[in-house]
């Protein structure tokens, strides 16, 4: 267990000039901040059983393998927690977060570290559910040996167990944490049953239209829902899903997994270990012997996380994202150890949140390492700025892709 001594926050601490946080040696235990690479799967794996809260794209397949050949997204660190060794010698890993400097995450140099973008929009922290509370002050303690001043958690749960853990924490501490933006995306409630969630939120009459759409698809031959589970099976269906996500308006921009040789790595090596480890499906919609939508589905505990869509745009008439989203629907409710999907999708997606009713409240999340300390404040108003800068930008680049898009 993490000492008592650890919970107190040493008060009065001067500030460290700003720097990026370096990894540091190995502790007695194993590496408190180092290469995401040199973390053990096997403990990894383990602290994944017992973590508080499920984090699919945190799961050791899925992250080594973004780590390892990603585009943009290689060469990350980890923090560590790891409790005192058992009588056996064994340490346990109780606590990580995978993070890269506040440099690199928003080209911002002051002593920050951020939770690194796992290719898939949840950053929320692996915590033992036993020991919660001492996971996340390891994960702080080493963020300050680090030469850290805070803890920027992106994409988080906010009403989620870890969140409310991080905020015990620091009220022990005298501290709290600063929301830095939040919004609300689109989850199913896979405790409930398919048809009717599926009519309480499209309605007599959109189901109707989806039905006649679902057969002038079977013209084009038997539609039907495949499940590939093996890593025989995702091997072909991986390969359908990066084809038909390149055909779309991806491909057309230049952002298709299969578009880039490390990112088709990446998602080759992550989707066949998840599928060796049962943590991982391809599903995919075909019309006769035609794939017309397919989509990555990983699974942590009793929580599934829809990542991608691919579809055949010549079928986009017909709706193929939509009606593959059905079927995934009662797929994932008709599973008894599925209690909740995250679409991980934007917010106001205009497919999802129609027909997934349920919302997650997700945002960033500064969390301070030492009470009093003038960084914090020139961390958050530094991201303020950013934000005010950034946002007219990203609606001038909306509009512009909304024009090319009508005039093509």
């Amino acid at each position: 267990m993490v000492e008592i001594a650890d919970r107190a926050v040493v008060r009065g601490t001067s500030v460290i000039a700003a720097k990026r946080p370096q990894p540091a040696a190995a502790s007695r235990h194993g590496a408190g901040f180092a290469p995401l690479a040199t973390v053990a799967a096997s403990p990894w794996r383990a602290l994944a059983e017992r973590a508080f809260e499920p984090n699919g794209y945190y799961l050791p397949d899925w992250a080594l393998a973004v780590n390892a050949s990603a585009r943009g997204r290689t060469g990350v660190s980890a923090l560590a927690a790891w409790s005192d060794a058992a009588p056996d010698g064994a340490a346990r890993l109780i606590g990580l977060l995978p993070a890269i400097s506040m440099w690199r995450a928003y080209n911002i140099p002051l002593p920050v570290l951020v939770s690194a973008d796992p290719y898939g929009t949840l950053g929320t922290p692996l915590l033992d559910r036993e020991v919660a509370e001492d996971a996340a002050i390891g994960l702080m303690r080493e963020a300050r040996r680090a030469g850290a001043h805070a803890l920027i958690l992106r994409d988080v749960a906010l009403d989620g167990a870890t969140i409310k853990t991080f905020t015990e924490v620091l009220r022990q501490g005298g501290m709290r944490p600063r929301l830095l933006q939040s919004h609300l995306r689109a989850c199913l409630d896979a405790t409930r049953d398919a048809e009717e969630l599926l009519r309480d939120a499209l309605g007599p009459k959109k189901l109707k239209e989806l039905r006649r759409q679902r057969n002038r698809l079977a013209e084009h031959g038997e539609v039907r829902f495949e499940v590939a589970r093996t890593p025989q099976q995702i091997a072909s269906a991986v390969e359908i899903f990066l084809t038909l996500e390149a055909s779309g308006w991806k491909g057309q921009r230049g952002t298709a997994l299969g578009q880039d040789d490390g990112d088709a790595t990446f998602v080759r090596r992550a989707t066949a270990d998840l599928a060796a480890s049962g943590q991982g499906e391809v599903v995919t919609l075909f019309a006769g012997d035609t794939p017309v939508a397919a989509a990555i589905v990983l699974r942590h505990q009793d929580r599934a996380f829809y990542f991608k869509l691919g579809v055949d745009e010549r079928f986009a008439k017909l709706s193929p994202g939509v009606q593959l989203t059905l079927d995934l629907t009662r797929h994932l409710c008709a599973d008894p150890g599925i209690a909740l999907v995250d679409s991980t999708a934007n917010a106001d997606h205009p497919m999802i949140n129609p027909i997934w009713r349920g919302r997650l409240a997700i945002g960033d999340v500064l969390v301070p390492l030492l009470p009093r300390d003038p960084v914090v404040p020139l961390v958050h108003g530094a991201l303020k700025l950013r934000q005010l800068i950034l946002k007219p930008l990203r609606r001038a680049v909306h509009f512009i892709r909304k024009r090319q898009e009508k005039s093509s």
